[in-house]
Order: structure tokens, then sequence, then C-alpha cells
């Protein structure tokens, strides 16, 4: 084994250790479907790291990350499929051909918008395949609101878009005014979804990342509604006891409260 650990070697070695006769029963018993939850959870991990600007916990948490990527590339190794080599020889290649305007000679690359559309090109480009592929063309397992705001950007990138965010903002009431008032519970649902998707349109021509948003959003709610629980558990009773008065004066003023530290950091 590798005596740096500071090197990428080290932690293949670690993993083939671990996954070779002898080594760890649950980690030989593992294999791409099993290791799914943990890459996602990870992936979650890097996330909430990032949101809490914690750089320790950062460089931890992508190790875990990065950990999960050996972890698979392992196991693809040992069915013969492909190893970490060459997963690292493709995202280099990969990253040297999308970018033209720095590794090659491609001219006229003044902007990220200018970036994002040589970058769907490429895409498109570097398989017979892939080029057959719709403009749309996505991984099925992104979260339902990401996935909208990944729709709406592929749309624009061809034209297909708003003129101006008027536009979407009134998109928007008229999607609300039809959930409002629906023909059948089938289609209050439907439209429901048409309100949820307006609205990522609206935030995607603010600069607003939706997902980032709502997240942000839960955070909020969470944290607040922390406050009633603390309040309810000082005032000893039970949540049948509280009524919703009490418990909306107790969100209004942690709300008032939130405020008056914003105003003063």
């Amino acid at each position: 084994m590798a005596e740096n650990y500071r090197d990428m070697k080290a932690l293949t070695d670690i993993m083939a250790r671990l996954r070779a006769e002898g080594g760890c029963p649950w980690d030989r018993e593992q294999n791409h479907e099993s290791l799914r939850r943990y890459l996602i959870e990870e992936s979650y991990e890097v996330l909430d790291a990032i949101d809490r600007k914690n750089n320790k916990d950062l460089c931890e948490e992508l190790g875990d990350l990065l950990l999960q990527v050996v972890f698979h590339a392992q196991i693809a190794a040992e069915e013969g499929a492909f190893t970490m080599a060459d997963v690292i020889e493709g995202v280099c290649l990969k990253m040297v051909h999308r970018h033209p305007h720095v590794f090659g000679n491609k001219d006229g690359i003044k902007s990220p918008d200018d970036v994002m559309d040589i970058w769907e090109d490429l895409k498109r480009e570097e398989s017979g395949e892939k080029a057959k592929a719709s403009v749309l063309a996505m991984p099925k397992h992104f979260p339902a609101l990401l996935q909208a705001q990944k729709l709406q950007e592929k749309a624009a990138r061809v034209g297909f878009d708003w003129p101006i965010v008027n536009d979407v903002w009134d998109k928007l009431f008229e999607e609300i005014e039809e959930a409002q008032n629906p023909e059948s519970r089938a289609n209050q649902v439907e439209e429901i979804g048409d309100v949820l998707f307006a609205m990522v349109n609206v935030g995607r021509f603010l600069e607003v990342d939706s997902e980032l948003a709502l997240a942000a959003a839960n955070e909020k709610f969470s944290r607040r509604f922390a406050y009633i629980e603390e309040q309810k558990q000082k005032s000893g009773k039970d949540w049948q006891e509280l009524s919703l008065g009490e418990m909306d004066a107790w969100w209004n003023e942690i709300k008032a409260i939130e405020k008056q530290k914003n105003k003063v950091g």
C-alpha cells in the first residue's frame, strides 16, 4: 500500500485492500446499487458544509464523497468494466475537449453563457448517440425542482424562452388562478405542478437557484418552528392544549427577533 496518504494511490490501495479476500465483510458485499444511497447522502453532506461555510467540514465531506467515487471504480475494476485511472483520464479529456477557448484556439468566448452554449454543443457532438438525444436529455433521478430548472435552461439555449421576465410573472399568476379553480382533483394536481414549474422559471429569470432558495426556506421554517417547540416546552402544555393563535404569536415573535438580529448584523 502507498505510504503517502496525501497521494490518490493511497486511497485506491485502501479500497482495494478492503474489497480483497480477508478484507472488510461489509465493503466486500457492496455493489453499485447498494451504494446509491451513500453517494446521495455524502453529496448532501458536502452541500451542508458549503452552506455552513465550514472549510474543515467541507474538506472532510469532500473526502467522504471522493471515497464513494473510488468505491464504485474499484467495483467496476473487479468486474473488468473500467478503473479509477479510466475515470480520471475520461474527465480530463472531457474538460480539455469542452474548453476549446482555454486549451484550443476557439475565439469569441466572452461570457459564462457563451461557455455553456459551447459545453452543450460539444456534449451533443461527442457521440452519435448523444447527437440524436433530445435537447432536454438529463439524468432521470434529478430532484424535481432541479430538473425543472435544468429543463428550462436547456430549452432557453435553443431559443424556446419568454422574451422578458414580466411575461413569466404573468404566466405564474395565470397558473395560480387555474390552480385555484380546478376542473377536477386530477386537474388540481396538474395545475399545482404548473404553478411550481412557473415559479422556477421566474427564479431562473431573476438568476435565483430555486433548489437553493427552497432549501433556505425549509431551513428558515424549521428554525422558526424550533422556537415554537421551545416556547411550548416552557409553557408546560401539550400540543393539543395550544391554540393556533398562541403558536402564531410565537412564530411572529421569532420573526421579529430574527429581523432585529439581521439589522444589528
